[in-house]
């Protein structure tokens, strides 16, 4: 049982596979995109280098986990803590709301709006903490073999917590906080996990707590990508070996067990076992065809976001513009309720903006800016025809340029745009959903897609739609949960 191989490059990938070469397996890894990282990527054009997907994080010590499993003596990249988490601004004003993480400066922002702030917002983290610590442990970073399992786990959590499961992201917003401004604001985590603050429990709320408190924010010096890069080397040494371009498309079984993963040119790529970094619900219902994720099954899960992403390489800087910022409208209820199933127009539109050359000068030529911009929108279930795509782009730089006071489409000299086409067919995204599976309460722990196979004995799987769910941190995470599943079957190969 020497042998693992790995589909997909991503960071679930990456470090599950440096956690098996640690105990003595000999990896292997195909990927279908031509270079390392799955999302969590990077484009290079015209001379600007731009973060593919995720610009920050937090919970930084599961990669100090992680490193200490794998016996390196220090990350192969740099994390760079964020005082100044994000700014935002809603449309029609002027006034910009920058998110410290200093809570006695954030409570000056809000003065004006939210008499008291810093006492309601001490007391809403305080029920994040208390929450996030009875759990992380209990029932975030565990295996679970059955349902029955997980909800026995359940049940071992402090039933004070109980009211955050029936409750949303935005409903506990409102039980601490008056304005619109706040209450929308630090409900954007639910955007973060490609939701919305009414669809997303507030168990989520945690994610303020990690963000303002526990860990912070980070990002990673000489961007996001050094992440992927430094990984690399160390499975270079590590003796893993990488091959691109390498899409799978079917798969060969003998014995009740997977012999070898098949590849869109028909070639084997045998091995004792397998794990499966792509979408761990696409890869059941693409290649497995199993009948409990048929193509109706999969269209009535809940699923993230899809992205749309543009990449503009502008020839001017933008000196009053901060590294991360959100664009909100005044219609948040509406917007909120109506952007997943394509029910409202996207000619005003939602976004996240980065300007990546803020925090890597390097990412863009002299006197020039590197900017990525976010939009979510809904995935192809629901609008499957992207043909307006430069209409759509047009009119965020139209409405950021008017925000900005700025005309961007002036100075823009590179210009890149990925609609949820673009990202299905690159990292094989169902119907382009950005983040994967959803975190509903019927999709989270063990009601999520299993990171072992049903069928396959030799099979598992890691990333963001298994256990236990999105974000770089999860990852790591799931890497680790995954190593726990495959060494309690097989043992370590050093032991």
């Amino acid at each position: 049982m020497g042998k693992a191989l790995i589909v997909g490059t991503g960071l679930g990938a990456m470090t599950s596979a440096l956690r098996l070469a640690s105990r003595g397996y000999k990896v292997e890894m195909v990927e279908k995109y031509h270079q390392p990282g799955g999302r969590l990527n990077q484009l290079k054009k015209d001379g600007f280098t731009f973060d593919l997907g995720p610009t920050f994080f937090s919970m930084t010590y599961e990669f100090e986990e992680f490193r200490k499993d794998v016996g390196l003596t220090r990350l192969p990249f740099t994390f760079r803590d964020l005082d100044v988490l994000y700014a935002v601004n809603f449309r029609g004003s002027d006034k910009r709301y920058i998110i410290y993480r200093d809570l006695d400066r954030l409570a000056k922002e809000f003065e004006a709006v939210e008499p008291d702030f810093r006492r309601k917002m001490d007391r809403f983290l305080a029920g994040a903490a208390r929450f996030f610590h009875d759990t992380e442990y209990l029932v975030l970073k565990r295996n679970y073999d059955s349902l029955f399992q997980y909800l026995l786990t359940l049940l071992r959590v402090p039933v004070r917590h109980s009211p955050k499961l029936l409750r949303s992201v935005w409903t506990e917003m409102e039980r601490h906080f008056e304005s619109r401004e706040v209450k929308e604001i630090f409900s954007l985590v639910a955007f973060f996990l490609g939701a919305t603050p009414f669809d997303t429990p507030a168990i989520y709320t945690i994610l303020s707590y990690t963000e303002l408190v526990h860990d912070g924010y980070h990002n990673v010096e000489g961007g996001m990508y050094k992440i992927v890069e430094g990984l690399r080397k160390e499975l270079d040494r590590a003796g893993v070996v990488m091959h691109f371009n390498t899409e799978i498309v079917d798969y060969r079984q003998a014995d009740g067990k997977v012999a070898a993963m098949i590849d869109r040119h028909g070639k084997d790529w045998e091995a004792d076992l397998f794990v499966v970094n792509a979408d761990a619900a696409w890869f059941r219902h693409k290649i497995f065809r199993r009948k409990k994720f048929s193509a109706a099954r999969m269209d009535k899960l809940q699923w993230t976001l899809a992205p749309f992403t543009m990449y503009l390489g502008l020839d001017t800087k933008l000196p009053d513009v901060p590294l991360h910022n959100y664009f909100l409208g005044t219609n948040f209820k509406e917007y909120s309720g109506k952007i997943f199933k394509n029910a409202i127009k996207l000619d005003q539109p939602y976004y996240y903006v980065n300007v990546v050359s803020k925090s890597d000068p390097e990412s863009a030529p002299e006197g020039c800016e590197s900017v990525f911009v976010l939009c979510p929108v809904p995935d192809m279930r629901f609008k499957p025809d992207w043909s307006d795509r430069e209409q759509i782009a047009a009119g965020i730089i139209r409405d950021l340029s008017g925000r900005i006071g700025i005309d961007l489409q002036k100075h823009i000299i590179s210009k890149t745009v990925m609609t949820p086409v673009e990202w299905r067919d690159a990292f094989n995204l169902y119907k382009g959903s950005g983040l994967g599976l959803g975190h509903n309460l019927n999709q989270i722990g063990g009601f999520r897609p299993k990171n072992f196979d049903e069928e396959f004995k030799n099979v598992f799987y890691v990333g963001a739609s298994t256990v236990p769910g999105t974000g770089l941190p999860m990852a790591v995470i799931s890497s680790k949960l995954l190593v726990e599943r495959i060494t309690g079957a097989y043992g370590s190969l050093h032991s």
